[in-house]
């Protein structure tokens, strides 16, 4: 006789209740956005708030005078001032560190491993200190012992020596000058990384059919490097637009608000002037036109891409 055993029933597995599909992505990026919201939501929305105060920054939180600082803004002319010195900053980093950035990466990356040691030294300028690369511009334009002039006068060009930080129609331009010098290697890199990309199957094709070496850069290398064009001038006119600390090493604003940036006067405002609440209207008016310009160079960009 054969005795069947009965088996207990088998118990059911414990299950997790199902996580919805955000959960995972959402908790991965807790952390990021709430150091966005503490270091720059937070402050942003402080700075639209304190615009609309008369305060010096010092005591009791100043009176709420609603718009009065944005309109005494509108009728700004330093303000306005500092807004173009911003737009010539900005058109001449475009036309001055990228062209200049795009030639040297060109340059370096058909050298190959041969330029290695002058990739290192093209990008030093950008490991310096904008503080004291202002320190040393400003010696390097000093009227009376810096070597640009003195140089000028061994060469017999003493008409050509100028106060350059001291003289309003020199300053902007020597100021640029220093800050296209120091952001150039920074472009070149990104120029590089777009060259790097490039598949060396399409230049060798396009030298057996006997295109010339500018024939390729100009037909197939430029094209391949669109977007990174596209990315390097939205980076330089945001830049432009939110430039401070060499200027302000270098002229302070001056002379007779010449060299005047946004950032400079929004500083001077503040810490020189006491006036909390119109240095935070300037403050949140760069915000606003730091925005405004990039989305539309994004949109810009965009509807280039589709066209294209």
């Amino acid at each position: 006789m054969h005795m069947t055993l009965n088996r207990p029933a088998a118990l059911p597995l414990l299950r997790w209740p199902r996580s919805p599909a955000w959960l995972v992505p959402a908790l991965f990026l807790a952390p990021a956005v709430l150091m966005l919201a503490v270091f720059l939501l937070y402050p942003l929305l402080s700075s639209f708030q304190l615009s609309l105060l008369d305060w010096n920054g010092l005591g009791e939180q100043g009176r709420f005078i609603g718009l009065g600082n944005w309109l005494h803004l509108l009728h700004d002319p330093l303000f306005w001032r500092a807004l173009g010195n911003n737009a010539w900053l900005a058109l001449f980093s475009i036309v001055i560190q990228l062209p200049l950035a795009l030639a040297l990466a060109v340059l370096l990356d058909k050298a190959g491993e041969r330029s290695r040691w002058l990739k290192i030294i093209y990008f030093l300028p950008l490991l310096m200190s904008s503080v004291a690369l202002g320190v040393l511009a400003k010696n390097l334009y000093d009227p009376n012992f810096g070597p640009i002039n003195l140089l000028l006068q061994q060469l017999h060009l003493d008409g050509l020596a100028h106060d350059w930080l001291g003289d309003p129609a020199y300053a902007l331009g020597a100021v640029i000058a220093v800050v296209c010098w120091q952001n150039v290697p920074f472009y070149m890199v990104l120029f590089l990384a777009g060259l790097a990309s490039f598949p060396e199957d399409l230049s060798e094709a396009a030298t057996l059919d006997g295109a010339s070496e500018w024939t390729i850069f100009w037909r197939i290398k430029l094209p391949h490097l669109r977007g990174t064009v596209r990315t390097a001038v939205l980076l330089a006119i945001i830049g432009s637009l939110r430039y401070f600390d060499l200027v302000f090493v270098m002229t302070g604003g001056g002379p007779e608000h010449a060299s005047e940036l946004m950032a400079t006067y929004m500083y001077r405002t503040v810490f020189s002037g006491f006036q909390l609440g119109y240095g935070s209207t300037i403050a949140s008016a760069m915000f606003l036109v730091v925005t405004l310009i990039a989305a539309l160079a994004l949109r810009l960009s965009r509807r280039f891409q589709t066209e294209v």
